[in-house]
């Protein structure tokens, strides 16, 4: 009896060859398979780089700045000028104008440990002149440093930006005051106020800067009373601005 082979072989290499050799006979398949391929490939791109825009480093946060503003400083000091009118032997005096202010330095360094928020040291230098009937004239000066705490936003509006802030400040100052040829007043005091400023960004390092501070403090004068050494500062000055830092330790804290 003779036994007939079968061969197999070649029909089951058949059933299983390998896909690729099927997109291979196939150029029509394998064509929509690399535009596929090449299609997703372009939206991961586009998805990553919206991912890097929105992860973008912040432009305040860990950067530091040097601002030197110069302006005017005014108060009426109203009480002060009607207490020594009312006073008996000044009564029948003729009043004067009354106060017109005086010219004010303001040096700012800050730092940013956060986008939104800045601390800063305000170091600052003041004088008056008042003339008061029957005396001769009265200068005050003042000297003081600040201690502020400013919340920022950096807002799209110019070259670079535009950089409003509102804040707080406190420190000690020393009032001085004499009157012309004569000797001098000092007192030591503590002041409290508010500010309300902006800066508008030339360049990447340089800027314009407003600001307006409001700050409560006493002077003496000899023989005539207590005045206002403080008061309502309106100053403009420029700005120099430290890049942010890569490595921000600050972060970690809030």
């Amino acid at each position: 009896m003779r036994t007939v082979l079968a061969h197999p072989v070649h029909h089951r290499a058949r059933l299983t060859a390998p896909k690729g050799l099927d997109m291979c006979r196939n150029p029509l398949l394998l064509l929509l398979v690399l535009l596929s391929a090449s299609t997703a490939f372009a939206e991961y791109d586009e998805e990553y780089e919206e991912y890097d825009e929105e992860e973008a480093p912040p432009m305040l946060e860990g950067s530091s700045r040097f601002s030197l503003q110069t302006g005017w400083r005014y108060t009426p000091n109203t009480r002060f000028y009607d207490e020594y009118y009312s006073h008996p032997r000044n009564l029948k005096l003729k009043r004067s104008a009354g106060a017109i202010g005086g010219p004010l330095l303001a040096a700012t360094f800050a730092y940013s440990p956060m986008e939104w928020l800045e601390l800063g040291i305000d170091l600052f230098a003041t004088y008056e002149r008042m003339q008061l009937t029957g005396q001769p004239g009265l200068n005050a000066m003042t000297f003081g440093s600040l201690v502020g705490l400013r919340v920022q936003k950096r807002l799209e509006i110019g070259p670079e930006g535009l950089v409003p802030s509102v804040g707080v400040l406190m420190g000690p100052l020393f009032a001085a005051s004499y009157f012309d040829g004569g000797g001098s007043v000092e007192n030591a005091a503590y002041t409290i106020g508010g500010t309300v400023g902006a800066t508008l960004r030339l360049s990447e390092k340089w800027g314009l800067a407003f600001e307006y501070r409001l700050l409560f403090a006493k002077g003496v004068a000899e023989e005539v009373g207590v005045y206002d050494a403080i008061g309502n500062w309106f100053s403009v000055g420029m700005t120099y601005q430290l890049p942010s830092v890569s490595d921000r330790p600050m972060r970690k804290l809030f």
